[in-house]
């Protein structure tokens, strides 16, 4: 392959970035880090709860799966380092807080549910020593230090076996919260531990409270969330209950209730337990609860308490709509939670309290200006890596980091990560893509396939990911970010079109659309090119003929595009005929019907397979993506090629020895993938380009199933 690389050499900008004059300040990651990194010999890792030294320079997380607690170095947050680990004497992490250098880990050493216990390590973050441990009569689930240094906290949970007793509470024995006082440089005087009982306070199984998550404000008050029992307790710095109140019920409508391929929010729920997990102090008398939900309950939102237990608000639907107006809504979680928010943060930031809240199943992180409690503002949603759990604020460096424990390396999706994002002058870098602003809802994900349409806006397809509802979404790139102002669903009589999985799209000349369906025999879905009127009605359809029937695989066209009657379509990886690392590039003419085809050569993979993702003609040229289906730090292959147009002359007739086209690159992605902080992202599956060569880039997000459902879309200057 000749290499012609028009990539940028200096720091990269997308298209659709605001011009640098004077900005409002926003939160941007600006790293992720591996966790992997700290334990290479590790099966699987995670990332779950996370702390940071007093003088910021040093993240600390708990790490699960490997049984330790993993530090890193933030000096240069932007190139965060692997600092090693500390191991765990005989159980698990389940929680870490710090004071100053001293870390404080909660170890799970419990044998078995009926039989709770646990340990509170003090661990000096520079020597990796422990400095004291003190037993803490249970299973530990979250700790808290008091702002003052006076104390640390740990819910006792002594968790519910799950399949025990229909997984239901009561299960004894019960859980309690535990006082720890803390001397200089936070010495542990385990005699002088304190105990608070709890039970007797609950509705639901008042003598098995199962405290889960804790948080201390300014005047040492605690405030506690028993999950499963849907009770909030606050209890002074001495053990004394100074109030406790049910966290109550919410119903909504306009949610989607059903798991069935289709992004449909118009189902309803009526009075779910909100079941809090996280919980913040906001202020002395305002506290706010994620209401991730358990046994029946969560809410998909959050809401703000006074502390007599007063709702002062509640958000409903609002997050979870935001978190799917940018294509981050877990569809395969709607007959669950939604989008499950667990973890939160809240910190000021420049004057302003801040609540920073934590979607397990989005991926998102919602930054939340809570100056007035009773009306929390959405400032912004970041991206995360899949499933946030922990967020720690740095304020005096305007540094936050999430914690996200999912690890799904073993399926070839991402490992675990800590993410830091800093607060700064600067246009918000995130999303990409959104639908907010439209009429009606429009959730969407998946992109898949693109095209550019004569008045420079875009038409994109989704994949076969949301099955029951395909769809071709119109995106308009002239706002930032870009908006999906239509989208319109695709029909066969009338009724959704099913066993369609669309990756590519093509302008007919007309007003409509000449779509590529990939195809996979194994669930009835055939390769196929459908044409598809403007309002999305399938007008025909026009299947492979023998002579590829007899040879194909599932791994069929990428993409399609247009150039007069000609219609060309990218297969991605090799078919039963193909020579190793060629893939089919096929011809199929409107008029006379027939069939051509012409072998593209695939780079070699390092690890994995590369193939091709789309197919765009422009100019003299068709353009291609060739990518590999590696991500993060495994990913080599990312490109965007081209062959001029004259060499779609040596295209043949099916059955007649292809020749071999010989493309030339033009952009190495890889690049543009890691300009917003992330990890490289695998699917690079969507191009368009404008009549003035500005190429639109766009990912799949799989659906944010086993993916942090991040969608990058930007634009390549032209060249």
């Amino acid at each position: 392959m000749q290499t012609r690389s028009l990539m940028l050499t200096s720091a990269l900008a997308l298209v659709a970035a605001v011009p640098a004059l004077a900005q409002e300040m926003t939160f941007n990651r600006i790293a992720s880090f591996p966790v992997a990194l700290n334990t290479p010999d590790a099966e699987e890792t995670s990332a779950e709860i996370i702390a940071a030294t007093g003088d910021g320079m040093t993240l600390v997380y708990s790490d699960s799966p490997a049984g330790v607690i993993g530090f890193i170095d933030i000096t240069d947050p932007a190139a965060p380092v692997a600092a090693g680990t500390f191991a765990l004497p005989a159980g698990e992490p389940t929680a870490v807080s710090a004071l100053g250098q001293t870390v404080f880990v909660a170890e799970n050493t419990s044998e078995g549910f009926t039989s709770p216990s646990g340990v509170l390590h003090a661990i000096d973050a520079g020597t990796r020593a422990v400095i004291a441990s003190c037993d803490l009569g249970g299973q530990p689930d979250s700790t808290a230090v008091a702002p003052d240094g006076s104390f640390i906290t740990v819910a006792i949970e002594n968790q519910r076996d799950e399949d025990a007793g229909d997984g239901r509470v009561p299960q004894m024995p019960a859980g309690h919260l535990v006082i720890q006082p803390l001397g200089d440089g936070g010495a542990m005087d385990c005699a002088a531990q304190i105990r608070v009982d709890l039970t007797g306070l609950a509705g639901i199984a008042p003598e098995d409270p199962e405290p889960e998550f804790v948080d201390v404000n300014a005047a040492g008050d605690i405030a506690v969330t028993l999950q499963e029992n849907n009770h909030i307790v606050v209890v002074s710095s001495a053990g004394e209950v100074l109030s406790h109140f049910p966290a109550g019920t919410v119903s909504l409508e306009g949610v989607d209730t059903e798991e069935e391929g289709a992004l449909t929010f118009d189902g309803q729920l009526t009075d779910l337990p909100r079941e809090p997990d996280a919980l913040q102090w906001i202020d002395a008398d305002h506290l706010v609860v994620a209401n991730e939900g358990d046994m029946d309950g969560g809410t998909r939102g959050f809401t703000v308490f006074h502390r007599d237990g007063t709702v002062v608000f509640e958000s409903g639907l609002a997050f979870e709509y935001a978190v799917a107006e940018i294509g981050h809504y877990p569809e395969a979680r709607s007959g669950n939670k939604g989008v499950e928010p667990e973890g939160m943060e809240v910190a000021v930031f420049g004057g302003v309290p801040m609540m920073f809240l934590l979607s397990e199943r989005g991926s998102v992180v919602g930054v939340y200006d809570m100056t007035d409690p009773a009306a929390p503002v959405l400032a912004q949603l970041l991206p995360s890596g899949i499933s946030p759990e922990g967020a720690i604020a740095i304020p005096g460096r305007n540094l936050i980091a999430t914690a996200n424990e999912f690890d799904g390396r073993e399926d070839g999706a991402a490992p675990a990560h800590v993410m830091i994002y800093e607060y700064q002058q600067a246009p918000a870098a995130y999303p990409h893509l959104t639908s907010a602003g439209t009429d009606g809802l429009i959730g969407w994900g998946a992109i898949s396939g693109q095209v550019m349409a004569e008045d420079g806006t875009i038409y994109a397809v989704s994949d076969s990911f949301y099955g029951m509802q395909p769809t071709i979404f119109h995106i308009d790139v002239s706002q930032t970010p870009a908006r999906i102002v239509d989208a319109i669903r695709v029909t066969r009589e009338g009724q959704p079109a099913q066993l369609m999985d669309m990756e590519g799209i093509a302008l007919d000349g007309e007003g409509g659309f000449w779509v590529a369906s990939e195809g996979r025999s194994d669930r009835l879905v055939p390769h196929a090119i459908y044409h598809i009127g403007a309002d999305g009605a399938i007008e025909d359809a026009i299947a492979l003929p023998e002579e590829l029937l007899a040879v194909e695989t599932r791994f069929g066209f990428e993409g399609i595009t247009r150039v007069g009657d000609m219609l060309y379509l990218a297969v991605q990886r090799p078919w039963r005929d193909d020579p190793a690392h060629h893939a089919k590039v096929l011809g199929y003419d409107l008029e006379t019907e027939e069939w051509s085809v012409i072998h593209y050569p695939l780079t070699e993979p390092a690890t994995g397979w590369v193939g091709l993702s789309e197919i765009v003609a422009h100019g003299d040229h068709l353009y291609f993506v060739e990518r590999d289906n590696q991500l993060a730090g495994a990913a080599v292959t990312k490109l965007i090629t081209r062959v001029p147009l004259s060499a779609m002359e040596g295209m043949v007739a099916l059955g007649e020895p292809p020749a071999v086209l010989a493309p030339e690159v033009v952009v190495d992605l890889l690049p543009y993938l890691t300009s917003t902080g992330g990890y490289v992202l695998d699917k690079v599956e969507g191009l368009a380009i404008a009549a003035d060569g500005t190429m639109w880039v766009s990912t799949d997000n799989d659906g944010v199933d086993d993916h942090s459902g991040e969608t990058m879309f930007f634009a390549i200057p032209p060249m």
